[in-house]
């Protein structure tokens, strides 16, 4: 499965939303250095649909907000 996520690095609170298009809106605290967002976003995602972190990878969009990721 491929979906589209937008990241919201450095927000108040970790949550998953989805935004008026239907795209998932991923809002983490972490920040965007070193790959911290982008590893925090596959835990989330991994937490949210209950898959196995190494099932998950980011496909386009490692330095950007708009991700591809798939599972």
């Amino acid at each position: 499965m491929i979906i589209n996520v937008r990241v919201i690095p450095r927000a108040r609170q970790n949550k998953i939303t989805l935004d008026e298009n239907g795209r998932v809106r991923v809002h983490t605290v972490a920040v965007p250095a070193d790959g911290q967002a982008n590893d925090a976003v596959i835990k989330m995602l991994a937490e949210y649909y209950d898959i196995p972190k190494t099932s998950i990878k980011i496909v386009r969009g490692q330095n950007s907000r708009d991700k591809v990721i798939e599972f």
